[in-house]
């Protein structure tokens, strides 16, 4: 039981930790200087917490948050804002932010900038991805057993090298947003990610896997689930810590943080695997970087073509992967700060509502609650995060005027008095659902 969980807990950490889980901690050491425990505090519980715990739920039900979804609020909800995080886990945005990420870090230094350079790789990069794609049997060992090992390996050897050349914190003053709060930002930070909506993709994965598996009861396969789940958040939150403390640590010049063009994660990354090992340290950086970003650019093909070849049927799971890939391509090659910028709506819509969910499967398993809140509950996180949106990326008054009025609205989490209003609200209103759901 156990041993199936780790092995599919390794599987799933390859193909979850990839493009931001990299570059994001070592910014957030480096930025948050001083207040670099409440900014990491929010970053985990965002990053590990509400990733694993999406898992766990999705996994529990054979039929993954698709059926939960179908019962709790309404089929229409449940493919439109799946589809919507599919989409922005796929082909829009993290899936050609790892190719992005892999070139910028680890082929650069080698190659030079271009877009040539660019294309080469990332063309070579996707057609070994829909190799392993393609075939999903191949997943588990491939990823799970062999590439994800290596690529964790040394990640720690980096970080732990680096702890011990560089001593001495910077703690700068706590730069942007973490100066006024820095547990909220750290928090928005783990969004940056993508790992809880990526886990409504790769739960399907899971699920995929564990159906080749022998269990002797539904206890054993509970248990698996539990496992995999433990050894993502421990995998994930250790190497998260490692490479914010890394990014703490680490002397950035001001003429390199003053410059918005810079990636500070990448410069971090990049600077201490030159320190280290010299000339050698280019390579070192490629392999790990490429290794890392390239499992999750499987895993995300794999799930997103899953979910369309489930639900879109007139196209194979083969054709899915090869559009999926082929899309991929060309967005990669936009280049990693331009993803990131015109991504970060879909990201500040997408993510209160997942989590929404995810805290209403969480409570209707232990208690009845009201279609009528559930709804209410997404309603809320929905309209929440349109404010957040028009506020934090377009500077509208009018949504900057309505955030500050919402509790803990400057600090990102505007959403969430609001819906635990709503849920409050499901223990009372009419039509209360048990949160036992069969696969549909």
């Amino acid at each position: 039981m156990i041993k199936n969980g780790l092995q599919i807990g390794l599987l799933i950490f390859g193909m979850t930790f990839g493009a931001g889980n990299l570059i994001f901690p070592p910014s957030l050491g480096f930025q948050s200087g001083p207040l670099f425990w409440p900014a990491v505090i929010g970053f985990i519980i965002s990053g590990v917490g509400m990733p694993v715990v999406s898992l766990i739920m999705g996994t529990f039900n054979p039929g993954g948050f698709r059926a939960e979804m179908n019962r709790k609020i309404s089929p229409l909800f449940s493919l439109v804002i799946l589809t919507i995080i599919y989409l922005a886990i796929g082909p829009l945005m993290a899936i050609p932010r790892t190719a992005a990420t892999a070139f910028s870090i680890g082929i650069l230094p080698l190659a030079g900038d271009g877009s040539l350079q660019l294309g080469m790789y990332t063309l070579i990069y996707f057609a070994l991805a829909w190799w392993l794609s393609v075939t999903p049997s191949k997943l588990l060992s491939y990823i799970g057993k062999v590439l994800t090992p290596i690529f964790a390996v040394m990640i720690v050897a980096l970080f732990v090298m680096g702890l011990a050349a560089f001593t001495m914190p910077e703690l700068v003053a706590p730069m942007g947003k973490y100066s006024d709060a820095a547990f909220g930002t750290g928090f928005i930070e783990g969004y940056n990610t993508v790992d809880t909506i990526a886990a409504f993709a790769f739960c399907i994965i899971a699920l995929k896997t564990m159906e080749t598996m022998q269990f002797s009861s539904r206890r054993d396969y509970y248990i698996s689930v539990w496992a995999a789940g433990a050894c993502v958040a421990v995998l994930m939150g250790f190497l998260y810590l490692g490479l914010a403390l890394l990014g703490n640590h680490f002397p950035i010049p001001a003429d390199v943080y003053g410059n918005p063009s810079i990636n500070l994660g990448a410069y971090v990354l990049t600077q201490t695997s030159y320190a280290l090992f010299g000339d050698i340290g280019v390579w070192f950086l490629a392999i790990m970087v490429s290794l890392t970003c390239f499992t999750t650019s499987v895993g995300l093909i794999a799930a997103v073509s899953e979910f369309f070849a489930d639900e879109f049927p007139r196209l194979s799971y083969k054709a899915y992967v090869t559009i999926i890939t082929l899309f991929s391509l060309g967005a990669a090659n936009m280049g990693l700060n331009q993803i990131i910028h015109l991504t970060l709506p879909i990201l500040l819509f997408v993510y209160p509502i997942a989590i929404t969910v995810v805290m209403l499967i969480i409570v209707n398993k232990l208690v009845k609650l009201s279609r009528i809140g559930m709804r209410l509950a997404v309603a809320a996180a929905s309209v929440c995060a349109i404010f957040d949106i028009g506020h934090q990326y377009f500077s509208i008054a009018a949504a900057t005027s309505v955030v500050e009025k919402l509790p803990l609205g400057m600090s990102g989490l505007g959403w969430f008095v609001p819906v635990l209003i709503c849920i409050a609200l499901s223990f009372v209103l009419p039509q209360k659902i048990s949160g036992d759901v069969d696969a549909q």
